[in-house]
């Protein structure tokens, strides 16, 4: 592993950049949050059944975060969680484990200095910006 530090890395061809801010996480978490309760309620109520919304977060961290590296609070907060080694997506079965340690809190909220979470540590990932280019005119 090289000296630079993993929440510094973003991928292999681009260069590092400051750690994602806590906001800029939250916001994206509660976007995705608000997401899962509304899709919840086509399989029950959340209100009554709090075990859906938290089944729907694992489904979409594994599908959105394994394929693409954002689920789509991510896409609007302009962040990735890619693999701390080669910055490429972690792939459905860390990403599955990254929400399931999401849904226990706890791992999330014990943050290392380069502000990764326990859930990141565990499951080899790290969350960077994710620019976005700018739309071609013509």
């Amino acid at each position: 592993m090289s000296d630079q530090s993993a929440a510094t890395r973003t991928a292999p061809d681009q260069p590092a950049s400051e750690p994602v801010s806590l906001a800029r996480r939250f916001v994206a978490l509660l976007i995705d949050w608000v997401l899962c309760l509304l899709i919840s309620s086509i399989f029950g109520d959340p209100r009554r059944d709090s075990w859906i919304p938290l089944v729907v977060l694992v489904v979409e961290y594994a599908f959105f975060i394994g394929l693409f590296a954002q689920t789509p609070g991510m896409f609007v907060r302009s962040i990735r969680c890619v693999s701390v080694t080669t910055g490429g997506p972690i792939g459905v079965p860390r990403a599955a484990l990254r929400g399931i340690l999401l849904c226990l809190v706890i791992p999330a909220v014990i943050m290392d200095g380069e502000r990764r979470g326990l859930h990141d540590r565990l499951t080899g990932s790290v969350i960077v910006d994710a620019p976005r280019q700018p739309r071609a005119t013509g």
